[in-house]
């Protein structure tokens, strides 16, 4: 019988309230997602290794094209978007909204086209694969081309692509394409060629945290763990010490069966990865820029009217980072 007692008290104090008041449930909070690029890797990371559910938070990634992604966001169907030229767009168009952190500050992003295709003079008169209509892809195109002295709808053509860029390619409906990582490094395992690699000519960046303003002054301690959490699995990836655990969440994450592929995509991560999750001012600037005169929008806006890194500010103090 004190035997039936003890297990019993036992039993009491593992269930009792404040055991699990102490064990909250996470809060489901939704993050819209464009592409699989590498460039969205401490997203990753931080629900791999568990950091949004310590913050309170059941991360779901739901993965859409970018123009879903933005009227998803406006319509508050998501939480955040990963899509920082929709949060810019919506806030041209009076939608208040800030972007909170970026993963990269150069385009993960190159241009890669037909076998036949080795020089960017080749290029004159083809037809190049970008994104749908604002789209990132879209854009660098556009920036791409004039960097290489082209004009386009003059001497290129940029055609906007709602599915994989890389299979237009392979079925020859474009004679090159702008690729992601890792669609960059297959094309080039295939035999196809890099003409150009973005990143090496434009601070833009990508692979953003947006929220509303709505949220952020409703929901602050949420909006703090979401970037905090991505915060930390920055710094997680940045740690020599673990290379090898983060190229197998980039193996398991993006279910490839080549470890030397996930090596290569870390690397080309590394390439544009933004120090603290902060975007370098000319280069924010500048997509602020671009996607004003993409939606014929006259009127100047500032960093300041598009982003706030206060939460991530106050996560490097937290994590006790330094710059």
């Amino acid at each position: 019988m004190g035997l039936n007692i003890g297990w019993l008290f036992v039993l009491l104090v593992v269930a009792s309230p404040g055991n699990l008041r102490a064990q909250p449930a996470a809060k489901k909070v939704r993050l819209g997602i464009q592409s699989s690029n590498i460039g969205f890797l401490p997203f990753h990371l931080a629900y791999h290794k568990g950091f949004f559910r310590e913050q309170g938070i059941d991360l779901e990634t739901i993965f859409m094209s970018t123009q879903a992604v933005n009227a998803a966001f406006l319509r508050g169907d998501i939480d955040y978007s990963a899509a920082i030229n929709g949060v810019i767009q919506g806030v041209l168009r009076g939608n208040p909204a800030k972007i909170l952190a970026c993963a990269v500050d150069r385009p993960l992003i190159s241009l890669i086209a037909r076998k036949d295709i080795r020089a960017p003079q080749d290029l004159r008169g083809k037809k190049i694969g970008g994104s749908t209509p604002g789209g990132t892809a879209s854009l660098m195109a556009d920036t791409a081309l004039k960097h290489l002295g082209f004009q386009a709808g003059r001497d290129v053509t940029i055609v906007p692509l709602r599915d994989n860029r890389l299979a237009a390619l392979e079925t020859g409906a474009v004679d090159a394409a702008l690729l992601g990582v890792p669609e960059n490094i297959f094309a080039v395992d295939r035999g196809y060629n890099e003409i150009l690699f973005v990143g090496d000519i434009v601070n833009f960046p990508q692979n953003a945290i947006g929220a509303s303003a709505k949220k952020i002054q409703d929901s602050p301690d949420e909006v703090y763990g979401m970037v905090r959490a991505a915060l930390r699995a920055l710094y997680f990836a940045l740690e020599p010490r673990n290379r090898d655990e983060v190229i197998a969440i980039i193996v398991k994450q993006w279910k490839l069966t080549d470890r030397r592929i996930a090596t290569e995509m870390l690397r080309q991560f590394n390439r544009g990865m933004a120090r603290d999750l902060m975007a370098k001012p000319e280069g924010m600037q500048l997509m602020i820029d671009l996607v004003r005169e993409d939606s014929k929008v006259s009127q100047p806006f500032t960093i300041a009217q598009v982003v706030d890194y206060s939460f991530l500010e106050k996560a490097r103090r937290d994590l006790g980072a330094s710059r």
